[in-house]
């Protein structure tokens, strides 16, 4: 016969002991990745680490050590998971406001070391918590008298804003935020006296109402909006499951609708945060800048984060307060916020779970608040957060800096504690458990709609926000990582990154060609080719996916970026823009057979070094130096289309031929290239097109009526693969037949070694002239098509321009 060993439960001690000790690992592994975080950013090993935290960790492990053992001591069966969750979200908490803010960090340790002894000493207090039902009108008395004081010695600690806090030399005190707790204790001891409500239970309910409407009166009158709310939701909820009569849920959430309704009406403070809420797009630099920022900075999370001390959650006005959920999410990504959700979600169910076995029924409403305050508090700044619901400015218990809101956290923590010590009393008596699991249901729902949330923006909408001009991330992250360089066809730079790590700067050695490779700039984006081919200068393209998804895990950020080879000619570019230089205009040359862009000019040019002071000044100018006018500029075809019509045979008089024609020399289609270009024209509407569309499309008489596709990308170099051919986007298409292109050669080929031809266009007051050059179609070498377009009108030199350009390409 063969004996199993039984194998014992383990008891509350010992579950609360083992998941302490996960908690304590958890945080060591986040203080230990904060220390090594800034060499990590910097990729320079053990330089500028950080050491400060250590000792909100060290003050965080006695402080719930102590707590442990005093547990074991006085309350051996209490609940076992309550105390490790709450230890672990305000460690997280902790290390959190610490590595935005050091100096935040040591006050918030010195409020945690004072909430701590507070826990510590009440753990002796008696379970049956008499003493706060005793004296229930003075304890919400005395909360109320303290919001009172605010008004004639309220202070904010910033100097500006709502004075909501009291205090002096450095330490301030919210006494809305106790008020809160206070007022759970209220109406706990008052209904369970009460209970079972008369059918008109409206005469025993009045002091609860009077003494919840002059707190929300006060709370109102202070613009502390944020908690006035919570007050209202946390009164309905109280009733709800004390009297189980619904409607008390329903008239307070219509009356939340109806007072917001009037706030957005009559209040600037509520109209701006509910239109921030709708619409934060409208002013994402002015009144929804948190929020915006907020987004992004959960975006910037992705599913794994950025890693911790990795991200840029300082960006996010008031990250160590109001934003926290946020500045979490980004170093963290959303399986830090999945995770986060957990926690909180496992917090509920535990107080719930108290509620329910509760000896008697004081305690069991008790029980109820404080547990429906914690998960109103958080689905509320988390939402916020999120854009769930409009900002509040209402803390995250547990996380948040604050000392007033980790003390009420830490007491509602405390009293939970004692409740869930049934020793040897059972479960007072419940006619029905179905608003409590109602209510669990209900704040489930919240937890689960923060967690898609997070989702939505973390991962679903995060590449989409993360390419906004108003992302600083993305130029911060440049100033750590290598981008790329732009090359000429000869490897020579165009744009290039110079500095030492943490000062990367982007120089552009020739700045005439800055309306083509644009900029990259922290304030005003990016542009160009900058903007096109950002993913392989960024690093996040042509790169393995394993580099990629090991950088981000190591180092919170991409690769190295990637150098792209184009096809400009440096040299002949030069020439180029010799010869349009005090002119408007541009100039396109290129292979007519492989479709490389040779020379792509557009002047007048800008210098992207002086986007920071010179900025307003290029915005205004009216000959528009920002502009590429070779791919973005739309001109008037007039006299090129006839010029092409005539080529082809056709009659200007011909609509329906006429829209064939420009359909198939792709007038009516923007050219597929690595760069931003105009949109093409519509039929039936005037012709407008660019020189890059005209460029191609003559470069059919130099190719045997062959259009070529635009390749101006020629490579980019990997670090596997070497230079790797980066293939056109589009095909060749037949625009002339090969006699047609004879005639054309005859007819435009005077007295020199290419076909020219010139012309004039108008449209709306706008007048241009186009110049079209090119190799014969037998020409023996590299067949190259030149296009010229200056927006004047008074004989300009064209022609003179024009040839020397193209002499200069033809030159061995």
């Amino acid at each position: 016969m063969t004996l199993t060993p039984s194998i014992s439960p383990l008891t509350p001690r010992q579950i609360q002991a083992r998941l302490l000790q996960i908690a304590t690992l958890f945080l060591f592994l986040f203080s230990l990745a904060l220390t090594f975080a800034p060499a990590v950013r910097e990729r320079a090993w053990l330089s500028g680490l950080r050491w400060g935290h250590w000792a909100g960790f060290a003050l965080w492990c006695l402080v719930f050590w102590l707590a442990h053992r005093q547990m074991q001591t006085h309350l051996p069966d209490a609940d076992p998971f309550l105390m490790p969750i709450a230890a672990l979200l305000s460690g997280w908490g902790l290390l959190t406001i610490w590595r935005l803010d050091a100096a935040y960090g040591w006050r918030q340790t010195l409020w945690l070391g004072l909430c701590g002894a507070i826990l510590i000493l009440g753990l002796r207090l008696s379970p049956t918590l008499q003493f706060l039902r005793r004296y229930k009108y003075l304890w919400l008395s005395s909360g109320i008298l303290l919001t009172m004081l605010t008004f004639l010695f309220g202070k904010h600690p910033l100097g500006e804003g709502p004075r909501l806090w009291l205090g002096c030399c450095g330490v301030y005190f919210q006494p809305s935020e106790p008020l809160k707790l206070l007022l759970v204790v209220y109406l706990a001891a008052y209904l369970s006296e009460r209970l079972p409500l008369p059918s008109r239970p409206a005469i025993l309910l009045a002091p609860t109402a009077i003494l919840t409407g002059l707190a929300l009166m006060l709370l109102l009158l202070q613009r502390d909006l944020g908690t006035a709310s919570l007050f209202l939701l946390l009164y309905s909820a109280i009733l709800w499951t004390a009297t189980r009569r619904g409607y008390f849920l329903w008239l307070s959430l219509a009356g939340l609708l109806a007072a917001g309704s009037l706030g957005y009406l009559t209040i600037d403070v509520v109209r701006l945060r509910i239109d921030s809420w709708l619409n934060p797009w409208q002013d994402p630099s002015g009144h929804s800048f948190q929020i915006v920022q907020s987004l992004m900075a959960i975006a910037n999370g992705g599913i794994f984060g950025r890693g911790p001390g990795l991200g840029n959650p300082g960006l996010v006005p008031v990250a160590i307060s109001d934003f926290i959920f946020s500045a979490i999410a980004e170093e963290s990504g959303f399986m830090g916020v999945l995770f986060l959700v957990v926690l909180l979600g496992l917090l509920l169910e535990r107080g719930m779970r108290i509620a329910l076995r509760a000896p008697d029924c004081f305690r069991r409403l008790l029980a109820l608040g404080l547990t429906v305050y914690l998960g109103l508090q958080s689905l509320v700044i988390m939402g916020g957060n999120l854009r769930l619901l409009p900002l509040t400015g209402v803390t995250l218990p547990f996380l948040s800096y604050g000392g007033s809101s980790l003390l009420t956290a830490f007491l509602s923590l405390l009293l939970l504690l004692l409740i869930s010590v049934q020793g040897e009393e059972e479960a007072a008596y419940l006619a029905s458990a179905r608003p409590y699991l109602s209510l669990t249901a209900l704040l489930g729902a919240g937890l689960f709609a923060v967690a898609l949330a997070g989702f939505w923006w973390g991962v679903w909408r995060g590449p989409d926000l993360l390419t906004r001009t108003d992302n600083a991330r993305r130029a911060i992250s440049d100033r750590y990582v290598r981008r790329g360089s732009l090359l000429d066809r000869e490897n020579r730079p165009l744009a290039i990154t110079q500095g030492a790590v943490g000062e990367y700067q982007r120089v552009y050695p020739y700045p005439d060609l800055a309306p083509v490779l644009g900029y990259t700039h922290p304030v005003y984006g990016q542009a160009g080719l900058e903007a096109s081919l950002d993913g392989y200068l960024r690093g996040l393209q042509g790169n393995p996916a394993s580099l990629i998804w090991w950088h981000h895990l190591l180092y919170g950020q991409p690769p190295p970026g990637l150098d792209v080879r184009l096809s400009l000619d440096l040299d002949l570019q030069k020439v180029a823009d010799a010869q349009l230089r005090g002119h408007r205009g541009a100039a396109v040359l290129l292979n007519a057979r492989s479709g490389e862009i040779l020379v792509m000019a557009s002047q007048p040019a800008y210098d992207p070094m002086v986007l920071e002071t010179e900025a307003a000044t290029l915005l205004s100018r009216p000959d528009a130096p920002l502009l590429n006018r070779a791919a973005q500029g739309r001109y008037p075809a007039g006299e090129v289309l006839t010029f092409f019509l005539r080529t082809a045979g056709l009659s200007a008089a011909s609509p329906a031929g006429q829209e064939a024609f420009c359909r198939k020399a792709g007038f009516y289609t923007a050219p597929a290239l690595r760069l931003p270009v105009a949109q093409a024209a519509v039929p039936g509407e005037a012709l407008l097109v660019s020189p890059l569309q005209v460029a191609l499309a003559a470069a059919s008489l130099s190719q045997g009526g062959v259009r070529p596709a635009p390749r101006l990308a020629l490579a980019v170099n990997t670090p596997q693969q070497g230079w790797v051919i980066l293939p056109p986007l589009d095909e060749p298409a037949v625009v002339f037949s090969p006699a047609q292109v004879e005639v054309a050669r005859d007819t435009w080929t005077k007295g020199t070694l290419f076909w020219e031809w010139s012309g004039r266009g108008y449209h709306q007051g706008q007048a241009v002239v186009w110049y079209l050059a090119g190799t014969p179609p037998d020409w023996s070498g590299m067949p190259l098509t030149l296009v010229l377009l200056l927006e004047e009108d008074q004989s300009p030199p064209v022609h003179q321009m024009g040839q020397a350009i193209l002499t200069a390409a033809l030159q061995p």
